[in-house]
């Protein structure tokens, strides 16, 4: 089942599934649209309110799968989450706002481990490749490992962002934030640390968020104390972002204002962009000292093409192979390191 099929994310991923051989439920609210998609991808449709627990809940049992690029998923998310909660079944989304995550695993975690749900946030560009990179790094510097950095990174120019995107940011800006000190997950805002990574050979500033990484990573290795998720799409202005993380937060009029500006945008961002893209996600870890022990980098093609191809990859291994687990997921903790990092290079993260 998936919701969001006619939008610029959901149809990229309706595509991919497709191609990969399965014929997904398209739902949503626009009859017409979804029934034009449905007859062109040779998909069944069916009319939904995605923002409508009893909507979702008449569609969803305990063995589907159901997958949402509905966002921004903070506004949109938590009725489809509660629907796939109560019905038991697995829930794969391409979130990447951090309250929303923190809600899935610390909120809804505990109620989809007594239900019998499994829940895949975040599979997407945001966040399966820091996951995927943080673990294979951890795997490579043995039990000294006392601290993680992960960073992710987009080479190339014009306008490489979806209207979803913009709404997205707008929407979790002065919003809280998360990291791992002294082995415990605390609340900060996003853009509070800034740290330069070697990046395609030269210096690439990152700001602070909150990620999966946080959760997954201190599950593979317990001993962890410091887990850091930095965001580099900013190039020179992360240091004004970080700047502008010790000022209170944005007015709600002047984020209303931005998000009508942002309504205005493409839906989609330039093909033309796209095409020149990379994404970069570097992972590093450390001693207790500070010693570099293993350093994994994952490169892929445009950050939207990826989070498709991922979104299709879980959804279809969750629905033929079964995921390992109940409650709030990981993607190692559901589908094993081995076969994560098989599945992430079909969709084309692969070492540089």
């Amino acid at each position: 089942m998936l919701f969001g099929a006619t939008g610029y994310t959901g149809g990229r991923t309706a595509e991919v599934l497709v191609g990969r051989g399965v014929r997904p439920v398209l739902a949503g609210r626009d009859a017409a649209r979804l029934a034009a998609l449905g007859e062109r991808l040779g998909c069944p449709t069916v009319t939904a309110d995605v923002t409508d627990v009893a909507s979702v809940s008449a569609l969803v049992g305990p063995d589907d799968v159901l997958v949402t690029t509905v966002g921004p998923f903070t506004r949109l998310g938590g009725a489809a989450l509660a629907a796939a909660v109560s019905a038991g079944a697995t829930c794969v989304d391409s979130a990447g706002e951090p309250p929303f995550l923190r809600e899935v695993f610390e909120l809804q975690g505990p109620a989809a481990e007594r239900s019998g749900a499994r829940l895949l946030t975040a599979f997407g560009h945001d966040y399966v490749p820091g996951v995927l990179a943080g673990a294979l790094a951890l795997r490579e510097a043995g039990e000294r490992a006392a601290r993680v950095d992960v960073g992710y990174f987009l080479s190339g120019r014009g306008r490489l962002f979806s209207r979803g995107t913009v709404k997205s940011l707008i929407g979790i800006a002065g919003t809280p934030g998360h990291t791992v000190r002294h082995g415990t997950l605390t609340t900060e805002k996003a853009g509070a640390r800034l740290r330069t990574y070697e990046v395609d050979g030269r210096p690439w500033p990152g700001v602070s968020i909150g990620g999966v990484e946080h959760f997954a990573l201190p599950r593979l290795h317990p001993g962890l104390r410091t887990v850091d998720v930095h965001l580099g799409w900013f190039g020179a202005l992360s240091e004004v972002v970080h700047r502008t993380s010790r000022l209170p937060g944005p007015p709600a009029p002047l984020l209303a204002g931005l998000g009508r500006l942002a309504d205005r945008l493409p839906r989609a961002p330039s093909a033309e962009a796209l095409a020149g893209c990379r994404s970069h996600v570097v992972a590093e870890v450390f001693d207790e000292y500070g010693t570099l022990l293993a350093r994994t980098r994952r490169t892929a093609p445009d950050p939207y093409a990826l989070t498709a191809d991922l979104l299709a990859w879980g959804a279809s291994r969750a629905l033929s192979h079964g995921v390992a687990g109940v409650g709030a997921l990981d993607p190692v903790g559901a589908f094993g390191l081995d076969a994560l990092a098989d599945g992430a290079a079909s969709a084309g993260l692969t070492s540089p």
